[in-house]
């Protein structure tokens, strides 16, 4: 009784945070000043994904659920409405335990100015690291820097190089935020997050959900142990074919990643993007 009680106390407290916009974007004082760092404050607590899925009892969907329905409809609706009129923008994934001092570090942040300059937007999961150095090389070359953030476990502020920003619920609606807005995917090294990312997309190409849609690897060191584990044990046990291995590129060189997306947009549209 007592956890349903805070149960329905955290419900309510979470409707009227999302009838206030609190979750979306950073505040602009933040964004002006520099967010609020809070990296070293391990305070823990459940998000709203753990709990509408890590619930093994009976469900309360009759005073829960159908709630829940409608706050991921609304997330949609204000994900979508933030990033309708974003230009064309390219993701960038990578670790976010990469210090400034790493050399992968000072390659986002340069890739990430390229594509500005190319007229891409450059949206990433909004955090330290590597997303950290895109956003600041889109946001210092004048282009449109884009975090989309997800609640966690450990509180986790918004980089300060995000121009336009949200902090997601659910993953799930995230994840579709990146496909939708994104013509292209660039993923440096990472850990299970990354490798979530990488993965999704390969299937969704290869599934044929998304077409034309270049997905990069940055780091051809990091990435060819899995590359050879792919050839050497997927591809040789027949789990994928021949063709898959073509779903995705590896490269060291930052002008090949703004090619290879550029290619890849003309084959889509049927346009020179670089006219």
């Amino acid at each position: 009784m007592e956890d349903s009680r805070r149960e329905d106390e955290h419900e309510a407290v979470e409707a009227n945070a999302e009838a206030q916009g609190s979750h979306l974007t950073t505040p602009p004082q933040e964004r002006q000043e520099g967010p609020v760092r809070r990296r070293g404050r391990q305070v823990k607590h459940s998000t709203t994904d753990q709990r509408l899925l890590d619930n093994r009892g009976p469900s309360d969907w009759v005073h829960t659920d159908p709630w829940r329905v409608l706050r991921i409809q609304s997330e949609f609706v204000e994900g979508f409405g933030m990033l309708a009129e974003l230009p064309k923008a390219v993701t960038v994934f990578g670790s976010a335990r990469t210090p400034p001092s790493d050399p992968f570090y000072a390659q986002a942040e340069e890739l990430a100015r390229k594509l500005s300059k190319a007229g891409y937007a450059v949206i990433t999961g909004g955090g330290p690291g590597i997303m950290e150095a895109a956003n600041k090389g889109c946001h210092e070359a004048g282009g449109t820097s884009v975090g989309l953030g997800i609640e966690l476990p450990f509180e986790q502020s918004m980089n300060e190089y995000v121009d336009l920003g949200m902090v997601f619920r659910y993953f799930f609606a995230r994840k579709t935020c990146f496909l939708k807005y994104s013509v292209g995917y660039v993923g440096f090294p990472g850990g299970y997050g990354t490798l979530d990312e990488i993965f999704e997309a390969l299937t969704m190409i290869q599934t044929g959900k998304i077409t034309s849609f270049p997905l990069v690897l940055f780091g051809v060191d990091h990435w060819t142990p899995m590359l050879e584990w792919i050839k050497g044990t997927l591809l040789a046990d027949g789990m994928i074919s021949v063709a898959d291995i073509d779903l995705f590129q590896l490269t060291d060189d930052i002008d090949e990643v703004v090619a290879l997306i550029q290619e890849a947009e003309r084959e889509r549209f049927g346009l020179d993007v670089l006219d």
